[in-house]
């Protein structure tokens, strides 16, 4: 749980990023995996951390790499919409995504905490953001729908990463999260040819506000997380995660002055709770999604009789 929490951390100033430099959404998560993509590349090379092998592991990452691109693109276009807090909290609704999936298709029992601890979670979270009725403009309508496509990606993202990790055995997420942040890369540099969407930067400022947001958010951050996914249930892992939003929050206030009162600090510490709540108590391991039963070992009754053999072959 540790290096999800410390990658959640650190993955938490991505909206501070998004919000400092001056680029358009598809350029600033294009320079997100570009940057993160090379770190990644290089600590894999001179690492000795081996490479993915097999056409299916490779299928599956160009999978995993087109719906987090489509994740990225959603989720910058909500912040610019909506804000940071509101776009966080609606693509951190891969929660409940990743609670079924993993109820109804991993077969992973999920406890009477998590079922607590997540409703708990998620009104701290909406408390957190504090859009009142009257702010549904058409502009925060669209931001919405970008921000719960933003989940269903995070959500599938999420689940192929870990099916990648629990393939490799947990041992080579160097490699992994490698191959899916360049391959993401290429996808949105793809897109924004399409789009006509040029990939200049305009200032030095930018440059190294882009350059950060890549080796620490995304090399960094994630490769914290896959450290630590597939050793967890994917539902307990979407929940870990909701880290992010809650200190997403804090940066908003500490960097961007933003006011907030009584409702804001009872959503952060409802959030708090209800992930202490959820992560807590008797921890139990996920199981791997690759995993072979292990071999039967002999009982007692198949034991061998050393001693009886011992005198039997003794001249």
């Amino acid at each position: 749980m540790l290096p999800l929490l410390l990658g959640s951390f650190i993955i938490s100033f991505s909206a501070v990023f998004v919000k400092l430099v001056q680029v358009p959404p598809t350029v600033s998560a294009f320079y997100r995996v570009f940057f993160g993509g090379l770190v990644l590349l290089a600590i894999s090379l001179f690492g000795g951390h081996g490479r993915m092998r097999g056409a299916g592991n490779l299928g599956l990452g160009l999978v995993t790499a087109l719906v987090f691109a489509l994740d990225l693109v959603c989720w910058h276009r909500a912040i610019i919409l909506v804000g940071p807090g509101l776009a966080t909290l609606l693509g951190n609704f891969q929660v409940p995504i990743l609670a079924l999936v993993s109820l109804i298709f991993l077969r992973e029992k999920l406890g009477a905490r998590f079922w607590l601890a997540l409703p708990l979670a998620l009104a701290g979270v909406a408390c957190i953001t504090g859009l009142t009725p009257g702010a549904y403009t058409p502009e925060v309508r669209l931001g919405i729908v970008f921000g719960l496509l933003t989940a269903l990606f995070y959500a599938a993202y999420i689940l192929g990463l870990r099916r990648l990790l629990s393939r490799a055995g947990g041992h080579e997420p160097v490699a992994v999260q490698t191959m899916v942040t360049l391959a993401t890369a290429a996808m949105l540099f793809l897109g924004a040819e399409v789009q006509g969407v040029p990939l200049s930067i305009p200032t030095t400022r930018d440059l190294l506000l882009l350059a950060g947001y890549g080796l620490f958010c995304q090399a960094l951050g994630w490769l914290l997380i896959s450290r630590g996914l597939p050793r967890m249930k994917a539902a307990m892992a979407g929940l870990v995660i909701l880290v992010q939003p809650a200190l997403s929050f804090v940066w908003d206030v500490l960097f961007f002055h933003r006011a907030f009162g009584p409702m804001e600090m009872l959503g952060a510490v409802l959030a708090l709770a209800g992930i202490y709540l959820g992560t807590t108590g008797r921890p139990e391991s996920a199981p791997s999604l690759s995993a072979h039963p292990p071999a039967e070992q002999p009982g007692p009754s198949q034991a061998p009789d050393h001693a009886y053999l011992h005198k039997k072959l003794s001249p």
